[in-house]
């Protein structure tokens, strides 16, 4: 009886789903780096797949614990700390459906264009949700540019991968406006109000992946053009990566959790915008300068994953549910 009660207290929670979106972030800067030809695309494929079980493991699970517990799907979209991570679901579909199409493009498109729509409508519920519900500001945290805001920007990047400029740019104009309102309000949060709790502390990365989403947006969108809107894009990268810089001080003191896996997206897309700036500048040696950045965003990403192999061993992974 007690072994039964302490497995009804494991639960599969929706910030999970960020080691998927971490492992596809890391096949797209393999993938990106085939496209240079720097490295074999399969390397990419088996990403794509391996984040693929990770997402269909955690979502069948997922599915069937939500309705058991109090509030159902109503109160899991509108916790303030959690529910913003629900919509790494349909993101991370999102991104495996760009991979799809890589091989399949007709049943990747049809994929994407379903996760695009799902990714866009749940982005809008939760929103109203948060005007008709209220928000409290110690509440708020970088989480929360994922409807929207990352959301929207994919949504971006796989329209014009897919051939569908307008949507793409229509995309793009929903990630891009929600990122300039929801960035001051977290902002504000993070400068003005006490610090976040350690537990959530590790969702600093976040606001890393904004800047570099757009700017990869904006170049899916505008067929890789590097004007003057893709360089201030990549200024404020630069600027949000010296941020994160300042902020190993407070990370190094966290114990490891399923939170980390919030550090593997954000530092895989802003991998991906330098891999593109790397290509555009071609300095001498830039064959090194790609593969310092693809190999230092494998090894940290591996070291995440065999420290969640380790912890999920011991036990000590899944968080406890009351």
């Amino acid at each position: 009886m007690n072994a039964r009660t302490s497995e009804q207290h494991v639960g599969i929670t929706p910030n999970l789903f960020g080691i998927a979106y971490g492992l596809t972030g890391l096949a797209g800067c393999w993938g990106y780096a085939a496209i240079l030809g720097l490295a074999p695309a399969v390397v990419s494929d088996f990403l794509c797949i391996l984040a693929a079980v990770v997402w269909f493991t955690l979502l069948a699970g997922y599915v069937t614990q939500v309705p058991r517990r109090p509030g159902g799907w109503h109160a899991e979209l509108a916790d303030p700390v959690l529910g913003p991570f629900v919509a790494l679901i349909p993101i991370v579909a999102m991104l495996l459906s760009i991979g799809l199409m890589r091989h399949d493009r007709p049943a990747g498109q049809w994929l994407f264009g379903v996760f695009a729509a799902a990714t866009i409508l749940l982005a809008g519920w939760m929103t109203g949700q948060w005007v008709a519900g209220g928000l409290d500001l110690n509440k708020l945290h970088p989480g929360y540019v994922l409807p929207a805001v990352a959301g929207g920007l994919i949504a971006a990047i796989g329209a014009a991968l897919a051939g569908w400029p307008g949507p793409a740019r229509a995309f793009f104009g929903i990630g891009l406006v929600s990122w300039l309102v929801i960035e001051s309000m977290i902002l504000a949060r993070l400068y003005f109000r006490p610090p976040l709790p350690p537990q959530l502390q590790p969702t600093l990365a976040i606001a890393v992946a904004p800047p570099a989403l757009a700017g990869l947006a904006y170049l899916a969108v505008n067929h890789g053009k590097a004007d003057a809107v893709a360089f201030a894009l990549a200024g404020y990268t630069l600027l949000a990566a010296l941020i994160q810089l300042r902020l190993f001080g407070v990370y190094r003191h966290l114990h490891f959790s399923a939170g980390f896996w919030a550090y593997a997206f954000p530092y895989a897309a802003v991998a991906t915008f330098g891999l593109h700036w790397i290509a555009y500048a071609h300095p001498p040696g830039y064959r090194i300068w790609a593969w310092i950045v693809i190999l230092a965003l494998t090894v940290f990403i591996g070291a995440l994953a065999v420290r969640t192999t380790t912890a999920l061993a011991r036990h000590r992974f899944l968080p406890q549910l009351h």
